[in-house]
């Protein structure tokens, strides 16, 4: 195991790099971080391209419970805690984490499974992560996103998927609208939430539905309502009218489940 000590190191500013989506993109590879998402990144045989382990954390009981002997089959780089600081993106670190390659998988659409689900500018890397990781809990393997999707590759929603991210593809389209029609031709319906329909989420057979998510403030985009062949609301008792972006999906997916098993 080597040991890099210089901030200067082609490496290290090469992980730093990595924080930005531009780089990512250019490299093909990004970050995470914690024991658990690289043991979650071990068990799914992601393209593990080196793994850096501050130099406290080296022999930690929590390190070698959960990881042990596996890191020692990757290529693996110690450094001390300077210049870790400058590499890691979380504030209370484990003290390790691992570069990761982009996959090649081919961006084309599977259509075997019941449901597609399609998101629609969705911003916050936080719904990002928490909705992929949904997506996992409900055996879905595929997510279209609109180019204008926050990156599923920010550490933040890396972070937020708990491991999903290895598990479900994330297939970035120019054109959201011009891709959900071509899927309709594939026997599937396009249905949106909204306030402005009496039918529920409940009313609705979920199966060969394509699910638009909109974005966190403006909802679903005009052009995707227009070409929608349902609209449905959640039904609330409340007095709050929307729900936020990833709740919303994780009750329709969860009916979804409920229809299924029924």
């Amino acid at each position: 195991m080597q040991t890099i000590t210089s901030k200067e190191n082609a490496l290290i500013k090469q992980i730093i790099k990595l924080k930005e989506k531009k780089h990512r993109d250019s490299y093909c590879k990004y970050i995470v971080e914690g024991v658990k998402l690289i043991k979650e990144a071990i068990q799914e045989n992601a393209k593990i391209d080196e793994i850096i382990v501050r130099e406290d954390a080296l022999n930690s009981e929590l390190l070698q419970k959960h990881l042990g002997e596996c890191i020692e089959k990757f290529k693996c780089t110690k450094v001390p805690s300077n210049i870790f600081k400058l590499i890691t993106e979380v504030e209370n670190s484990q003290g390790i984490l691992a570069i990761i390659e982009k996959t090649s998988q081919e961006q084309k659409i599977d259509y075997t499974q019941d449901i597609i689900l399609a998101l629609d500018d969705v911003q916050d890397p936080g719904n990002l992560g928490t909705i992929i990781r949904t997506a996992d809990s409900v055996g879905l393997k595929q997510i279209i996103v609109s180019k204008g999707t926050v990156d599923a590759y920010n550490s933040k929603v890396i972070r937020s998927t708990m491991g999903a991210i290895f598990r479900v593809k994330i297939i970035y389209v120019e054109n959201l609208a011009k891709t959900l029609n071509e899927i309709k031709q594939k026997n599937y319906e396009i249905m949106v939430t909204s306030l402005d329909t009496k039918e529920s989420i409940y009313d609705i057979k979920l199966k060969n539905k394509i699910i638009v998510i909109g974005n966190e403030a403006n909802g679903v985009s005009k052009e995707i309502i227009d070409i929608a062949d349902k609209k449905a609301i959640i039904p609330m008792f409340g007095k709050t009218e929307s729900l936020n972006a990833s709740v919303a999906t994780g009750v329709i997916l969860y009916e979804y489940v409920r229809q299924k098993i029924k």
